[in-house]
């Protein structure tokens, strides 16, 4: 369902727009635009002193997984947040050790203090943090809007899936362009 329109209090929360993730292959938007339109989207809610939300992961959850865990130990500067993104001092950090940014961090504390009621939302990957935290959103009870151009994945399979069968069960899904207008 396209998006209809904007709480007076939305967050932006952007998913993992970190050097080690940005710098991964990914489908079927490279992560250069996806970041490019974070930033554009996090400019727009911050012009309209709108709660911005990033977000980088450092860990993982523990487990046992079919899916074996990528190797080695990751550069210095894998869990930085890109500099396009332009971060600011009023803007809420949250890092992560699961595929969600609710599970386990103080994201829903530090939004219902704001008296935030509805997120949009972006980053990478679709069908792993950003799905992750659309559902933990939708659960707690938020309006959720996800960015469609602003979400790539590892896998162009799983980024389908998520846009055209779970997005449109959790909440409402737009552009870019779009969202930044219904800002007003």
């Amino acid at each position: 369902m396209p998006a209809t329109a904007l709480d007076p209090r939305t967050a932006l929360v952007l998913i993992d727009l970190q050097k080690g993730i940005a710098g991964l292959p990914t489908a079927p938007l490279p992560s250069a635009e996806v970041v490019e339109r974070g930033a554009r989207l996090a400019a727009a809610f911050r012009a309209r002193a709108l709660p911005v939300v990033l977000v980088n992961v450092t860990g993982g959850a523990p487990g046992r997984t079919e899916s074996a865990p990528r190797g080695g130990t990751p550069p210095a500067d894998w869990a930085e947040l890109v500099p396009e993104l332009g971060r600011q001092p009023g803007d809420i950090t949250v890092t992560k050790q699961q595929w969600g940014a609710f599970y386990g961090t103080n994201l829903d504390l530090e939004l219902r203090r704001r008296g935030v009621t509805q997120i949009v939302l972006a980053g990478i990957a679709t069908s792993i943090g950003v799905e992750s935290s659309a559902r933990a959103a939708h659960e707690h009870g938020y309006h959720v809007t996800i960015a469609t151009d602003a979400v790539t994945d590892l896998d162009e399979a799983a980024h389908r899936h998520s846009l055209e069968k779970i997005f449109p069960r959790l909440g409402e899904t737009d552009t870019t362009e779009t969202i930044i207008k219904l800002l007003g």
